[in-house]
């Protein structure tokens, strides 16, 4: 783990995050006035505010009240048409405790390096996590592991478009930032909207020097923020880019999803740039996937899904240097992932990348380093033990990384828990998801049969989940849904205006 802080003045304490405690916080931020906090909503949206070190270290032990309404609304601020138990007009939109988690401490370096730490949401009634907290959820699933003596390792990958902001004078002063992008979509057509280079070229060279300050300001920020890049390029699409992030703890990995999209989008507004990780944002073109990938190991660090040798007799080929507790977690994910799919793809929009021929899986499918299916298999021989892991490949950049790894550690070890056998065969070389010899399940077309699927009475969601969390999280994609069915579309415009 790089536990790397932001480039600090000289006469700041150099207190690393993991050394950090409530003895010697107040060295920490001797020369401090400020502090920045946040949390993570229900959409994997951080929501914060800044504080007076003086507050902060008032609150730092024992926690702080914040508006439950961030689990009563949406993205938009709108509060859900069905209100939901956490945060309600009958509970007065009651506040949260939330707590300082201490290990998450690091400067924000484009923001003269003002401390920065997450929080997580209790319920000031029980002192129990709430229900919705994503960070809560995963280290309760964690949690699992680690009574069994045993952790989890993960690694994320995100894929995004960039857009150029049009200048507005009305609204910018002398900096172009990215503020200018939604007005201007308000009056133009989405289509108009220039992206930050043209044509398909992945993997360019060239391409990232027309925008060479923002590209390697992005790489360079990320390392001083501990949300450190190993891998950085575009992928193929106008304007878009990959980025891997540096494997670890899942969930400090998770939580260094989340501020990578916070450091892109933040850097990306400073260079009059915006930033797009919805799924598909494009029509005809490539959508933005958020490939995550997830290993067992022991208190040793050994990885527990590598078999330590060739099993003569496994049930498929692709399975013979895979363990018999890897095989059991690969069930468990085979066997659980269309009833989650509402976490690995939350919108309307998800769905409109989960298409066939477009280099999306669109079955629960997996196969040794195949890159069509659902689940890519990354082990020998193909791959160095150590290295031996899965691939979710159906998670798309618009999803909440907390929640994706929850649902995929949940699953795994559900898979663990109840011995579960890999029935499905591997997606053989050179076929593709959905053709005629793919054995697996169709996943879900769209949000509201996703929704309900998720829904269900005995779905896998509520066994590992909870009825608690899958009610509440219900309740939010249904809203996302009457959103979208009042919504009047450009295409349904265009497509009936003079016609019917």
């Amino acid at each position: 783990m790089n536990n790397i802080l932001a480039t600090k003045s000289t006469d700041q304490n150099d207190i690393e995050a993991e050394n950090l405690t409530l003895d010697n916080i107040a060295t920490a931020l001797a020369n401090d006035t400020k502090v920045k906090l946040a949390g993570l909503d229900i959409d994997g949206i951080l929501r914060g505010k800044l504080v007076s070190k003086k507050k902060f270290m008032s609150v730092v032990k024992d926690g702080f009240g914040f508006c439950s309404v961030v689990f009563g609304w949406d993205m938009h601020d709108m509060t859900y048409f069905r209100e939901l138990k956490i945060s309600n007009a009958e509970n007065g939109y009651k506040d949260l405790v939330a707590m300082v988690n201490l290990k998450s401490y690091r400067r924000i370096p484009w923001e003269n390096n003002v401390p920065f730490f997450l929080v997580q949401f209790y319920d000031p009634d029980t002192n129990e996590p709430i229900c919705a907290c994503p960070r809560s959820l995963l280290r309760n699933a964690v949690g699992k592991l680690d009574k069994a003596g045993y952790g989890a390792m993960a690694g994320a990958e995100y894929e995004f478009y960039t857009f150029r902001a049009p200048r507005d004078p009305s609204i910018q002063s002398q900096l172009q930032t990215s503020a200018t992008t939604m007005p201007y979509l308000q009056s133009n057509d989405v289509h108009s909207l220039p992206h930050l280079t043209q044509g398909m070229f992945g993997y360019s060279l060239t391409d990232p020097v027309h925008n060479q300050d923002w590209f390697y300001k992005i790489f360079e920020t990320c390392e001083q923020f501990r949300c450190d890049v190993e891998g950085w390029h575009t992928e193929s699409g106008p304007g878009v880019f990959e980025a891997a992030l540096q494997f670890g703890e899942v969930t400090e990995m998770a939580d260094r999803a989340s501020l990578f999209k916070y450091v892109v989008k933040a850097i990306g507004s400073k260079h009059g740039i915006t930033p797009c990780f919805m799924a598909k944002p494009r029509q005809g073109l490539p959508g933005n996937s958020g490939h995550m990938h997830c290993s067992i190991v022991d208190k040793s660090g050994g990885n527990m899904f590598y078999r330590g040798e060739k099993d003569p007799n496994p049930p498929f080929k692709d399975l013979e240097y895979v363990s018999d507790m890897g095989r059991q977690f690969l069930a468990g994910l085979l066997d659980g992932l269309a009833d989650v799919m509402p976490i690995i793809a939350p919108t309307v929009n998800s769905y409109k990348r989960l298409v066939e021929n477009f280099w999306a899986p669109v079955t629960v499918s997996w196969g040794l380093e195949h890159r069509a299916a659902s689940i890519r298999l990354i082990a020998p021989p193909t791959a160095s033990a150590k290295a031996t892991r899965f691939e979710i490949r159906t998670c798309g950049a618009d999803a909440n990384p907390s929640l994706v790894l929850a649902a995929i550690v949940a699953l795994g070890w559900r898979g663990i828990e109840k011995k579960l056998e890999v029935k499905l065969p591997p997606l053989g070389k050179g076929e593709d998801v959905g053709g005629s010899s793919d054995k697996g399940e169709r996943l879900p077309k769209t949000l509201k049969e996703s929704t309900a699927r998720f829904a269900a009475k005995g779905s896998v969601a509520r066994e590992v989940f909870g009825d608690d969390f899958v009610d509440h999280y219900t309740g939010t994609r249904e809203h996302e849904l009457r959103l979208w069915d009042e919504a009047v579309t450009d295409w349904e415009i265009k497509r009936y205006i003079e016609t019917v």
